[in-house]
C-alpha cells in the first residue's frame, strides 16, 4: 500500500464527509508550517483539520516532529496509519488526536477505519498559527484593523508579531483559516 493510495482513499473519505459543505470547504495537500513540517492534506471550513499519513512504507521517525507542529497551529489533527504503525502510532500521537487505520481490502484497494475520534486542540499558539500567513495577508489584516501605519517596510516576523499583538487567539484563528481559503496561489485539491 503506497502513500499515493492512502491519499486517494482519504480524499475520497473527505468528499464524502463534507459533501454538503464542499463550497465553503477547502482541502490542500502539502500545506507548508513555518519551513518545519508539511500538512500532508489540510481541510478548511468552520475549522482547520490536518491529516497525516503514513503509509506501510513509510517510517515514524519524523512523527514527534510533525505532531509538535500540528499541535501549535491544527483545531483538529487525525493520523491515518497503515496497519503495521497502530501500536507505536497510539503512544505517539495526543489523546486529542484522531486515529484512523488504512488496511488492503478484499479487492487491493484501501480501506479507511476510524480507531479513535479526535478532539479539538486547546492549545493553538498564536505565535505559530500567524506564520502561517504570507505578507500580503499579514499587511491587509493589520490595515483592515488600522494597524499598518509604519509597518510596510517591516520584515515579515515584524508583522506576525504585530498581528498577534492585535488579536486574540480565536479571531486570528479565523483570520488564519480564511485567508487559507481565499489564497489562490498554491496547488488545492479538491477531493
Amino acid at each position: 500500500m503506497l502513500d499515493s493510495d492512502v491519499r486517494a482513499a482519504l480524499h475520497a473519505r473527505l468528499r464524502s464527509l463534507h459533501a454538503r459543505e464542499l463550497g465553503s470547504t477547502r482541502f490542500v495537500d502539502e500545506l507548508g508550517v513555518a519551513g518545519e513540517v508539511r500538512i500532508d492534506t489540510a481541510v478548511l471550513n468552520g475549522s482547520f483539520a490536518g491529516y497525516e499519513i503514513k503509509s506501510a512504507s513509510d517510517t515514524l521517525r519524523r512523527l514527534p516532529k510533525q505532531v509538535e507542529v500540528y499541535s501549535k497551529v491544527v483545531d483538529y489533527a487525525t493520523l491515518v496509519v497503515a496497519e503495521n504503525h497502530v501500536s507505536h502510532a497510539l503512544g505517539a500521537v495526543p489523546s486529542w488526536w484522531g486515529l484512523v487505520i488504512a488496511s488492503t481490502n478484499r479487492s487491493g484497494g484501501v480501506r479507511l477505519r476510524r480507531a479513535r475520534q479526535g478532539h479539538r486542540n486547546r492549545r493553538i499558539e498564536p505565535e505559530w498559527l500567524v506564520r502561517l500567513l504570507w505578507k500580503d495577508e499579514t499587511l491587509a489584516a493589520l490595515e483592515t484593523l488600522g494597524a499598518a501605519h509604519g509597518m510596510r517596510g517591516k520584515p515579515l516576523p515584524a508583522l506576525h508579531t504585530a498581528l498577534v499583538d492585535h488579536l486574540g487567539t480565536d479571531e486570528l484563528r479565523t483570520l488564519v483559516r480564511e485567508s487559507l481559503k481565499s489564497r489562490t496561489k498554491w496547488r488545492a485539491v479538491t477531493p
